[in-house]
């Protein structure tokens, strides 16, 4: 990962900028470099050096009076690069973030569209002032905010506050220009509908997904893969595993009493001849680093918090103990699939409404989760399941065939990969469960009963009507959560779109928790 930042005006000085970056170092420890370009434009950048990683890949790249600022992974920069070149762009480094601003020269605000990447940009044209803009699905972070006088700033995470009043989200698949957002791509919208057979479907999944991770494998830095023990992790290490004709590193983490998907990431490592490592965390541990996990996310949803805790924990191991810079995770395979909670959905078209919703709003949740806890341990995430291809194919499958018939979730992912030997059956086929409860059912419960003891003898309704209905909390767990939010982020809650929370208005869906747990279908998830 890497912090981008943008400003133009005189709200603050360049000591000031200096003091607020020093937040965000740790996304781009390998080098720091700010550019007054006048004594009111401001483009700064921190690096972790992934491609091209000598000092020439170093940020903001300069190009007939323009600048271009870039986090993230073009991929197919290499074929890219060499048509550029053909057309007499000449390329100063390795790095693949240099074809932005070469194809921004060219193609305009049009580029955003053409690209294949996991990005957020900034682009300082003297005559034509900020362009920013941001991946389709936001797995590369964002955020903007005007100061007083009306001037707009741009940074990878919302250190803004200081001299803006408000930090919001940038919009994915919007770019910025001339003071307006303008869409150029909303991934959840699907055009037409593909009506093919099953084995059509499966064998597009397999071969999209295959594609996908493999075009996140190509790094100039050690990769490592995040493997919790359940299916979407477990593919992208196979599948990788297989393509890199080597073993590879993986990494699991799991409490101390009853950490249940531990076994399971022990066997795939196993079948895999993986190089694995297991991590174990306490409820003390749990307790202690939660504030600092707040703070890093910059949310106060129940269910992103649970999930990041372990995560960040593992990452903060992994960057201390390890020379991997790059990890290769399995977020958004749900969103497109299905969650435990949709075997709850009246119909294809509630199922269809439902996964589109939750990848427009990928952005504030698992993608938000993966970014922060990789990112603030100086790695880079990188997310096959979130391949704009595939995303695209997936949601355009007939939503009945995604729907479960057979009682086994994300049916086509799974029928997709049977035969082939990728993984061991019962691997393939187990049962779901929730990463915030697959690293052991005590977290949670440590969770609700530290916060139980925080608010004892308190009017926990009062303190509820503190905050405003959107985002209220109306639990303890939740109530501790907003409080360590506002702490840090005092009246941003506008930042996140609300609580991560299955249907309400699902039959069976109407529950006071986002765990998998409290569902009655929950079944063999947490065995």
């Amino acid at each position: 990962m890497c912090t981008i930042f943008a400003y133009k005006g005189k709200a603050i000085s360049l000591a000031e900028i200096k003091e607020y970056l020093k937040r965000t170092h740790r996304r781009g420890p390998d080098c720091e470099r700010i550019l007054a370009l006048d004594s009111d434009t401001f483009l700064a950048f921190q690096r972790l050096s992934i491609m091209g990683i000598d000092e020439r890949g170093m940020q903001p790249f300069e190009y007939k009076g323009m600048y271009s600022l870039t986090n993230g992974e073009i991929y197919g920069f290499r074929s890219i690069r060499k048509e550029l070149e053909k057309e007499g762009y000449h390329f100063h480094s390795d790095s693949d973030c240099e074809t932005v601003l070469y194809l921004y020269d060219k193609y305009k605000e049009k580029m955003f569209s053409l690209l294949d990447a996991e990005f957020a940009t900034v682009i300082y044209d003297r005559e034509d002032g900020f362009i920013a803009a941001r991946d389709p699905i936001g797995i590369r972070p964002l955020f903007y905010g005007y100061d007083k006088d009306g001037s707009i700033a741009f940074a990878s995470e919302a250190c803004l506050l200081p001299f803006c009043s408000t930090v919001l989200p940038f919009p994915p698949g919007h770019y910025y220009k001339d003071g307006k957002f303008i869409c150029y791509r909303d991934i959840s919208e699907v055009r037409t509908y593909r009506y093919e057979s099953e084995e059509q479907v499966t064998d597009s999944i397999r071969e999209k997904l295959i594609e996908a991770v493999g075009k996140r494998l190509d790094s100039d830095t050690p990769v490592g893969f995040l493997l919790s023990g359940g299916l979407d992790s477990s593919l992208v290490s196979s599948i990788a595993t297989r393509l890199l004709k080597k073993p590879i590193r993986t990494f699991s983490i799991g409490m101390d009493k009853d950490p249940i998907d531990a076994k399971y990431a022990e066997e795939t490592a196993v079948f895999l001849h993986a190089e694995h490592t297991h991590v174990t965390m306490d409820a003390k541990e749990v307790i202690e680093v939660l504030p600092e996990v707040i703070n890093s996310l910059a949310t106060y949803d129940i269910t992103t918090i649970r999930a990041s805790i372990g995560m960040y924990i593992l990452c903060k191991y992994i960057h201390k103990h390890t020379d991997i810079k790059v990890l290769l995770t399995g977020e958004v395979s749900d969103e497109l699939f299905g969650y435990k909670y949709t075997d709850f959905a009246p119909s294809p078209e509630e199922f269809e409404k439902e996964s589109q919703k939750r990848v427009r709003e990928l952005y504030a949740y698992d993608v938000l989760r993966a970014d922060r806890c990789i990112a603030d341990n100086s790695l880079e995430a990188r997310v096959p399941f979130g391949d704009l291809d595939f995303v695209s194919y997936v949601l355009s499958i007939d939503p009945r065939m995604k729907m479960n018939h057979s009682g086994h979730g994300k049916y086509l992912l799974r029928k997709a990969f049977e035969n082939g030997d990728w993984l061991p059956h019962d691997i393939l086929w187990r049962e779901k469960a929730a990463f915030s409860d697959a690293v052991g059912h005590s977290m949670v419960d440590e969770l609700k009963k530290h916060a139980e003891e925080v608010y004892r003898g308190k009017d926990l309704q009062k303190e509820y009507m503190k905050y405003p209905e959107d985002g209220r909390p109306f639990t303890p767990e939740s109530l501790l959560y907003r409080e360590i939010f506002e702490s840090y982020y005092p009246g941003q809650y506008r930042m996140i779109p609300g609580f991560w929370m299955p249907n309400k208005a699902w039959k069976g869906c109407d529950v006071n928790d986002p765990s998998a747990r409290v569902l009655s279908n929950y079944g063999k998830s947490g065995e």
